[in-house]
């Protein structure tokens, strides 16, 4: 599976929760797949999904979802020990593994070499990690959002991405519309 396979997949898992999405090409499938008032599409800055989707998480008592990609993790491994040592219990972070920088033409990352992001994770303190292959994410990422205990999961799957058009909705009227359904 790819990333927008994956993101159908778990597109009426996640419906009804806050998600904050991660730059570029996973924001623009998620907007295509489920746009929903709920989901906080980033336009422009790699590496900073998980941060906000925590920051949002120790704010109020909704379960966040930041799902992020091993390259953006990897340009930000600050947020991974912050996540390990301000523990929220309404906050997953998923992160989509590729193996790649899929929104800059798919050039590999060290994700799809050496490094482990699930070894890190665990590395810097994060006491409930969890790797799964893509088609298994569905059953795994509702029970992490049933528990209701912080979880990192690490999804690997393929690298590649498929044609679709830029979010045209203005970067305030989704920060607004986000807003209003965080304090619903």
């Amino acid at each position: 599976m790819i990333r927008s396979e994956i993101l159908r997949e778990i597109a009426p898992i996640i419906r009804d929760h806050l998600v904050v999405c991660n730059i570029g090409l996973p924001s623009q499938e998620l907007h295509m797949i489920d746009d929903q008032p709920t989901n906080f599409y980033m336009l422009g800055t790699m590496g900073l999904s998980s941060s906000i989707g925590l920051g949002l998480a120790l704010a109020q008592d909704k379960t966040v979802i930041s799902i992020d990609g091993d390259g953006s993790v990897l340009t930000n491994l600050g947020t991974l020990p912050t996540i390990a040592n301000n523990v929220a219990d309404n906050y997953i972070l998923l992160i989509i593994d590729n193996g790649s920088y899929g929104s800059t033409g798919d050039q590999p990352t060290y994700a799809g070499k050496k490094t482990k992001l699930e070894n890190v994770a665990e590395a810097c303190g994060c006491e409930n990690v969890i790797t799964v292959q893509d088609k298994d994410l569905g059953p795994v990422l509702q029970k992490a959002i049933d528990d209701r205990k912080m979880t990192v999961i690490v999804c690997k799957c393929d690298s590649g991405n498929i044609k679709l058009p830029v979010i045209t909705m203005d970067p305030v009227v989704i920060r607004h519309r986000f807003m209003q359904a965080v304090q619903a």
